[in-house]
């Protein structure tokens, strides 16, 4: 670990958040920039990879000496809490981030998250970020959320449609927890499917599940040519695709949902006993510009970046709400920051020109959009990442 970097425990917090501190700046100002998601549970990589982007944001300005606000530069800071993919856990963690005048955000990570801090946070005077996929991840009613990448609205279409051209099945079961982290994934994904003429049913389960073994038994009994995982956490996806193999279906996988084909891989037992499988990447991973990032955050960081690309977008949208800070010259007023942010160009060194949309599925324009990829595994051979485009559903 980098001698710069020094991890401080609060103890009187129940949820153990802690604080990052990059390279200090050459100032007494200090800009507090929160991170929440899970960082415990079946879906704690995602949290760890948004963290991960969010101290990479931080440790690229005070490289520099620090981020202009006015006539100052200040040291950025990155706080996180653990949230632990509720809707309760997120509401808390924006009350204690109020309490540490932490008035901007990257996060949360899911759907039951930013239904639980989006009232908070704007009653708090809180920019967030999410990753969530609900059908109202962001809304009108709530200015100051923003989200960091597109929702299964946008991207599931296209993706259903190219999964079908290269794999050539009929019929598949999305399969996903029984909340709105996985209702409104899985039920939009079955439908871009059925646009396409594959026949899809869902299945849902309880979030926490460990025995897993009755939901497979369910998929099975259906006898699908494919199944997808959805916006399943990695840890209960790959423990899904693992004991399918296992149960000896020879279908193809798929993951129109939340990044986590690592873990999968690794609890599959690699590529060659994973066969056919197709997931989406949220950016478009075999981009020069992306596959740098992967370089700049290891000789930034002194360690390597997680393997879980959840991290790329957390970086653009750090970049961004960092640059829309210093445009704003607060570090105090979310609302000036908000307004700034939607005035800048969506441009970011790694990944290239996007748009802000959302309008036409939130009612609102603060969705960071840039396009996504479909990575292939096509008889247990990785292929590589499809890019694909969304401007019709945008």
């Amino acid at each position: 670990m980098n001698a710069g970097i020094r991890f401080c425990l609060l103890a009187t917090v129940a949820a153990f958040p802690f604080v990052l501190d990059a390279a200090p700046a050459n100032s007494g100002c200090e800009l507090k920039l929160g991170m929440i998601g899970p960082l415990s549970g079946a879906a704690t990589s995602w949290g760890v990879a948004l963290r991960s982007g969010a101290e990479f944001g931080a440790a690229e300005v005070n490289k520099t000496g620090g981020l202009p606000v006015g006539a100052e530069k200040c040291k950025v800071s990155v706080v996180s809490y653990d949230s632990k993919y509720t809707a309760d856990g997120a509401a808390a963690g924006a009350n204690y981030f109020a309490s540490q005048n932490v008035k901007f955000i990257i996060g949360p990570v899911g759907s039951p998250e930013a239904t639980g801090i989006k009232p908070v946070a704007q009653r708090n005077g809180q920019i967030t970020f999410s990753t969530a996929y609900a059908k109202n991840a962001i809304e009108p009613q709530f200015p100051l959320a923003f989200h960091e990448l597109s929702g299964p609205a946008t991207w599931a279409p296209p993706l259903a449609k190219a999964a079908k051209e290269k794999f050539g099945f009929q019929s598949i079961v999305c399969v996903a927890p029984n909340d709105q982290g996985g209702t409104d994934i899985a039920s939009v994904d079955a439908e871009a499917y059925r646009a396409v003429g594959i026949k899809a049913s869902e299945e849902y389960y309880q979030r926490g599940t460990t025995n897993f073994a009755p939901i497979i038994q369910r998929i099975l009994n259906q006898n699908p040519d494919a199944v997808d995982t959805a916006s399943s956490p990695p840890g209960d996806a790959a423990t899904m695709a693992k004991q399918l193999r296992e149960a000896g279906f020879n279908g193809v996988i798929g993951r129109l949902g939340g990044p986590g084909t690592a873990e999968i891989i690794r609890a599959v037992g690699g590529v060659e006993k994973l066969g056919n499988f197709y997931w989406l990447e949220i950016v478009s991973t075999d981009d020069p510009g992306v596959k740098a990032l992967w370089e700049e955050y290891k000789e930034l960081m002194g360690q390597p970046a997680p393997d879980n690309t959840l991290m790329i977008p957390a970086v653009a949208s750090s970049r961004l709400l960092l640059k829309a800070i210093s445009k704003a010259g607060t570090i105090d007023d979310a609302a000036k920051v908000a307004e700034a942010l939607r005035s800048l160009p969506v441009e970011d060194k790694n990944l290239g020109k996007g748009e802000w949309t959302g309008q036409k599925i939130y009612g609102i324009n603060q969705e960071l959009s840039f396009p996504v990829g479909m990575g292939l595994i096509i008889n247990g051979k990785t292929v590589g990442v499809q890019k694909i485009d969304t401007v019709e559903a945008r």
